[in-house]
């Protein structure tokens, strides 16, 4: 009866050593697959930075080469020491926060109306607002641009702040009102019977529960903003309100380009979306999934 026993159990180890050893080579392949597949966005990254720090001379060298000799600064150094070049990162910053902030305040006092109240309309404007999502914004630049300069407001920091907001400001109020829809309506009842209206309920305690899907929205906000090419680029006509996207393609002249500033301004140009995203993942993540829940 024991050898019996004593055979089963070596059988039955046998069998756990062959899962474990066929979990074990799933995870490695599983592994090497991500890190194979992690290559191929990073190597433009790498090689964006490596690109750099080098010479003009040395972008193009056979064969080429990921670090160099000649360690260079001076792509970076002719960025911060011209005044046009500083003044496109300032006019980014400057738009892409103020679109933020307005983008905030509309969507949440939006969303709160959409969410809590019931009025004429409600489902078509709701309509309206996810169908304005699928229209692509490439064919909206030539209505715009009558538009802006009609209101005399080309060439201008306003003309870009609004023309962001009309791109944001849909799936900021789709994303809040997801977000708010998940909330009780007992939290804005317990306000009432405190003596409170609905703005106090919105702001004291709707608000700070509402922070994971703000700050995703925000984080969005900011990188569409901030990145935003075609808009900045017909809706302008002067470096003094240029971006920085413009500003790269401005490096690409007609004849040579300046590749090594190009990307030392690219590098520059990326790392605000990815501090942001590196500091507010878990917010960006958890708004996200939590204003899936519910529609």
């Amino acid at each position: 009866m024991s050898a019996q026993i004593a055979l089963e159990e070596a059988r039955v180890s046998k069998r756990v050593k062959k899962r474990s050893a066929r979990d074990r080579r799933r995870t490695l392949t599983v592994s090497l697959i991500t890190l194979i597949a992690s290559l191929f966005p990073l190597a433009p990254i790498i090689w964006m930075i490596s690109t750099s720090f080098k010479a003009n001379h040395q972008v193009f060298e056979k064969p080429p080469r990921l670090i160099t000799e000649t360690f260079s600064w001076d792509a970076y150094a002719s960025i911060f020491s011209d005044p046009t070049k500083l003044r496109f990162f300032g006019n980014s910053y400057l738009i892409a926060t103020v679109v933020v902030i307005l983008t905030l305040l509309v969507a949440v006092h939006a969303a709160y109306a959409f969410s809590r109240y019931d009025f004429p309309g409600k489902s078509i404007i709701n309509a309206t607002i996810i169908s304005v999502q699928a229209v692509p914004p490439i064919t909206l630049l030539i209505p715009y641009f009558g538009l802006i300069v009609m209101l005399g407001l080309h060439n201008t920091h306003l003309g870009l702040i609004l023309t962001y907001l009309v791109l944001t400001l849909p799936y900021a109020i789709i994303m809040a009102t997801s977000y708010l829809n998940t909330l009780p309506k007992e939290l804005d009842e317990a306000v009432k019977v405190d003596g409170g209206g609905p703005m106090t309920a919105l702001w004291r305690v709707l608000l700070p529960v509402m922070a994971p899907a703000l700050v995703s929205v925000g984080v969005y906000t900011f990188i569409l903003a901030w990145n935003e090419y075609l808009f900045a680029l017909t809706l302008t006509s002067t470096n003094d309100m240029r971006t920085v996207p413009v500003g790269i393609d401005l490096l690409m002249g007609q004849h040579a380009y300046d590749w090594n500033q190009v990307m030392a301004m690219s590098v520059l140009g990326s790392l605000p979306a990815l501090i942001l995203f590196a500091f507010f993942q878990r917010y960006v993540i958890s708004g996200l999934a939590a204003g899936a829940v519910k529609t």
